[in-house]
């Protein structure tokens, strides 16, 4: 059975995904950005970035990572903050249920697991089995049933993923996960349509260029945005400025801060 603390920050992540008030997350990949995340006020949970940690160690996203060390670094994270963490665990390393267990068991409380569009029964019997290891060791586990009905239909009728994502997302919610992740650029008359079918605090999404403002998600009714691997990318581009401005002569800029 899980300790208290676990069991608490659970709890707390999910009252923050059904609270009306929009949950922001800006993803972290090490114990040095997960601190300096933490720290900002205002911040009231952390989500890891799969594609971020496994290219922090030289591995292409997509579960070439091996699960250990992906585990490892994660737990670096957990250890790093008072904070409830979520993680992004792809699609699960083969076995789903397994890797949330061991998840849980370094003190996650959440996951991204991908359906990867996966035969619609399958993938929900994942959620279910996921879920019945979150019950039994004893959490109020905040599966991201993620659906990837966007992600890898680039070539399809953007109302047929749309058809699609509700269609699988009501499934997962049904199998016991408490939201579900359209990772996509959607506009505000997709978002309504998946918060009508779905209802309020339902639908988590990426906060990429071209959705709407947050201030208008939080009025539609999404649970969560998360900025995946953009974060680390926006701390590599003052990186590759700096090197940048060195290069031509500069130096560090005087807006830099001490954080570590």
């Amino acid at each position: 059975m899980t300790d208290d603390r676990t069991r608490d920050l659970a709890t707390a992540l999910l009252d923050l995904h059904r609270a009306p008030e929009l949950l922001t997350v800006v993803n972290v990949w090490d114990a040095i950005s997960a601190k300096v995340v933490g720290d900002v006020d205002g911040t009231r949970a952390l989500a890891t970035a799969s594609h971020s940690i496994a290219a922090s160690y030289g591995y292409e996203d997509g579960e070439n990572i091996p699960l250990d060390l992906m585990l490892e670094a994660v737990g670096r994270i957990v250890a790093a903050t008072d904070l409830p963490v979520t993680a992004d665990l792809e699609g699960g390393y083969g076995d789903p249920a397994e890797t949330v267990r061991r998840a849980i068991g370094i003190g996650v409380v959440g996951a991204n697991i991908e359906d990867q569009m996966r035969p619609l029964a399958e993938a929900a019997r994942n959620v279910e089995k996921i879920m019945a290891v979150a019950e039994q060791e004893g959490v109020d586990f905040v599966l991201n049933a993620r659906t990837d009905a966007f992600h890898l239909g680039r070539d399809r009728d953007p109302a047929d993923n749309l058809a699609e994502a509700i269609e699988r997302g009501r499934a997962y919610l049904d199998a016991g996960a408490p939201v579900v992740f359209v990772p996509a650029r959607l506009d505000e008359q997709q978002v309504a349509e998946i918060v009508g079918a779905w209802g309020p605090q339902k639908l988590t999404m990426i906060g990429i260029p071209g959705v709407p403002s947050l201030a208008r998600l939080e009025e539609l009714g999404v649970a969560r945005v998360s900025y995946g691997p953009m974060s680390q990318n926006v701390a590599l581009t003052a990186l590759q400025e700096l090197v940048e401005d060195v290069h031509r002569g500069g130096g560090v800029p005087s807006s830099m801060r001490i954080l570590n």
